[in-house]
């Protein structure tokens, strides 16, 4: 079987500095996978080598078998991006938001209607859905873009960093779409800090450091290799590894 998203090789440099490094990967359909690694390890840069929005220096990207260099609008149509720096119109409402993403992946009314009627449930957005994006806390910001991100029903979903500075409630919302997006036979792949998240979510991990993944597997293996009972440890085990190397 095809994996819904596969990379080979990436290579990206700013100047002499090589941000990424030959990092290579899958996620499959029905698959959560975690990308973990510390400020500076390359996770950004990778997400939007994979999302189509930097061009790497070396390296291919696939979603669904095709490639997002040479086919870019069959290929990101696929995809669900989030990244930490998305932004919402401010004068619209979260509903105004989703109906012209909708209109633009080129989806009809009354589904976009139903699509948006759904999220807004799951995501317990009701309350504010009406209100203009511009008045809204930082956790209903973030749940309006998730769910702009999961309108479209794309095969995969690249999210970086989904839950960064959100309060514990809103944190778990989104979690718990994520493990709903998976069920429903979605590729996901995300970068997190919270290693709770990961140990909880995820069916994969990478580590990322300098560029590179140093390490990858199911949370049982990670651990047995590093005879360590959690993740963290394990995870500030393996980079300290690689730090003395260098």
């Amino acid at each position: 079987m095809v994996p819904t998203l596969a990379a080979e090789g990436l290579v990206k440099r700013f100047g002499p500095v090589a941000a990424v490094d030959g990092v290579g990967l899958t996620v499959s359909a029905g698959e959560v996978v975690g990308l973990l690694g510390p400020n500076g390890a390359g996770k950004t840069t990778t997400l939007r080598m994979l999302a189509g929005i930097l061009t790497p220096d070396a390296g291919g990207v696939r979603i669904g078998g095709l490639d997002i260099h040479d086919r870019p609008l069959d290929a990101k149509r696929r995809l669900g991006f989030l990244s930490g720096d998305t932004q919402l119109y401010q004068r619209l409402t979260t509903r105004e938001v989703l109906r012209y993403f909708g209109r633009l992946y080129g989806m009809a009314d009354p589904l976009i209607e139903a699509r948006t009627a759904r999220l807004v449930e799951e995501l317990e957005m009701g309350e504010f859905a009406n209100r203009p994006c511009g008045t809204l806390s930082s956790g209903q910001k973030q749940r309006a873009n998730i769910a702009r991100a999961f309108l479209h029903g794309p095969d995969l979903l690249i999210l970086d960093e989904p839950t960064v500075a959100l309060d514990v409630i809103s944190g778990q919302f989104i979690v718990e779409s994520i493990r709903r997006e998976r069920d429903a036979g979605r590729a996901v792949l995300f970068s997190t800090h919270v290693m709770s998240e990961a140990e909880y979510l995820c069916d994969r991990i990478l580590l990322l450091h300098r560029g590179r993944i140093i390490d990858e597997g199911v949370l049982d293996d990670l651990l047995a290799r590093s005879g360590c009972r959690n993740l963290t440890d394990a995870f500030l085990l393996r980079v300290g590894r690689e730090g003395s190397r260098s």
